[in-house]
């Protein structure tokens, strides 16, 4: 019999994280309670933080809609848990630990878990990774927490290294992050693809530029680690093509509205982004060169490829894997010249069939044999 899982990430929904990924094809066999996001920071005096460590503080922990309202899984509790965000004090610790004891264990007790293992992807959940009757502990690292920005790095690092000494199982989903954790407690899990969702044809979406001229296109996360000289000089140099961003914009990428040929979208939801991304002319991975990047396995590099339209990045280790789909560059004229060629492109079957074995669904039937041999 398998057993069920305590899953502490962040708040589900939105766009689906690998965590997300995973944890909802192991619910088809097992049941699972998620934890929605703990916090990886202490909140600041921003009008945005006060309100999140707000909701944080006064949160019910019982699902807040029905599990179809809220397309859950059957077997799937969500709780959404009253607690301090990343105390750096050990008399904060014990604090907040306590709290989310008192709130998760009657949970716990009601969905009837059997033998449970605790996930988390969170490292400011080792606190109370041996208070919830958990007899193993899973921990998910899908970032380099010490590079990542928005966390408080000194905390997180602090947490991270107790969680790799509990841990009866690492999860890394990158190389260059395996090599951080011990070798014989450490499984390399690379990011998926829900690759039907992606090669199957979806209808071209009715907010996507339409006139005849390329578009180059990228969706996810607007922030930091984007090269924005590169994308501005490329946009000014390229006035006939469009260039498509979706997702939240942080205030740097709120400046590459001021080109006529920019559309800045917003998030749109994930089911969608075949109607995008299969119908513009170069999907774009424009990342900086920083120890975050260096860490990643971004999801939108496969989901980019299942589409088997051009895809152009800058160079980091996960794409190594794929440089002979995808073209890599390292200035401006060769991203100019890249998407040249990108627009005379039709679509490339071989790059699909290079991720089409790389399904969440495979990377969760591996994972589901390492957890069952905990």
């Amino acid at each position: 019999m398998s057993r069920d899982l305590i899953v502490f990430g962040e708040d589900w929904g939105g766009l689906p994280s690998s965590t997300q990924h995973l944890i909802r094809r192991l619910s088809e066999q097992r049941k699972v309670v998620w934890v929605n996001s703990i916090g990886l920071r202490r909140p600041t005096l921003t009008m945005n933080d006060v309100r999140r460590a707000w909701r944080k503080l006064t949160a019910k922990s019982v699902p807040t809609a029905a599990k179809s309202e809220a397309n859950l899984p059957a077997n799937f509790t969500l709780v959404n848990p009253s607690t301090l965000p990343a105390p750096r004090t050990r008399f904060g610790r014990n604090i907040a630990s306590s709290m989310l004891m008192n709130q998760l264990l009657p949970i716990i007790e009601k969905a009837n878990l059997h033998n449970p293992i605790l996930w988390t992807s969170l490292p400011t959940a080792v606190d109370i990774s041996d208070k919830l009757g958990a007899s193993s502990v899973v921990y998910y690292c899908g970032d380099d927490f010490s590079k990542l920005a928005g966390v408080d790095h000194d905390t997180v690092a602090e947490r991270e290294t107790e969680l790799v000494n509990k841990a009866d199982l690492i999860l890394a989903a990158s190389e260059t992050l395996y090599t951080r954790f011990p070798a014989m407690r450490t499984r390399l899990l690379p990011h998926g693809v829900d690759y039907s969702l992606f090669s199957t044809p979806a209808p071209r979406a009715k907010d996507l530029p339409n006139d005849g001229k390329p578009i180059a296109g990228f969706y996810g996360s607007l922030s930091e680690w984007l090269d924005y000289p590169m994308l501005h000089s490329t946009i000014e140099a390229l006035p006939d093509w469009h260039f498509v961003f979706i997702g939240h914009a942080c205030d740097e990428a709120k400046t590459l509205a001021k080109h006529d040929n920019v559309t800045l979208m917003g998030p749109r939801p994930h089911h969608e982004l075949p109607g995008y991304s299969q119908h513009w002319s170069a999907s774009l991975l424009p990342f900086t060169d920083n120890g975050q990047i260096q860490a990643c396995n971004p999801l939108k590099l496969r989901e980019y490829l299942a589409t088997g339209r051009p895809v152009i990045s800058t160079p980091f280790p996960a794409v190594s894997e794929y440089r002979g789909y995808v073209s890599i560059v390292n200035n401006v004229d060769e991203m100019i010249s890249a998407l040249e060629r990108a627009g005379q492109k039709q679509n490339n079957s071989h790059q699909q069939a290079a991720v089409s074995p790389h399904t969440w669904d495979a990377r969760a039937e591996k994972l589901a044999d390492w957890l069952d041999a905990l």
